[in-house]
């Protein structure tokens, strides 16, 4: 059983940056896959950034390549969204998932992990 805890989450202007960070524990960290999701209010949660077991590979989801960066610590069993330039559009909580099957995935099924999530607020 793997549990997820993220942090960094808070309010910023837009334009400004936030660091989110998600500290994995009960497993072992480098076997899985590791996402960032987001939810905003009324809307469907909707991925965000992946990253493979080894951090060899990332995705990111259109709305916010050139301007997000998800990374990991291994040694640290930690995962991280580095988050620039934000817009008001990306208030949402975000949460953290590990998948143990995929090399990576864009989509939520197979994360079977989940965190509670950090509530990010960007004003405009």
């Amino acid at each position: 059983q793997v549990q997820l805890v993220e942090s960094g989450g808070g309010l910023v202007q837009a334009g400004g940056s936030l660091r989110l960070s998600c500290a994995a524990s009960g497993g072992t960290f480098s076997s899985y896959a590791m996402g960032w999701f987001r939810q905003a209010p009324g809307k469907e949660r909707a991925f965000v950034s992946a990253i493979s077991r080894s951090g060899s590979s990332t995705y990111n989801a259109d709305s916010v390549k050139g301007r997000f960066t998800i990374s990991r610590d291994n040694a640290k069993n930690t995962v991280y969204l580095q988050m620039n330039s934000l817009k008001p559009e990306d208030t949402a909580v975000y949460y953290c998932a590990a998948d143990p099957r995929s090399a990576i995935s864009i989509v939520a099924a197979p994360y079977i992990y989940w965190g509670q999530g950090t509530q990010v607020t960007v004003s405009s």
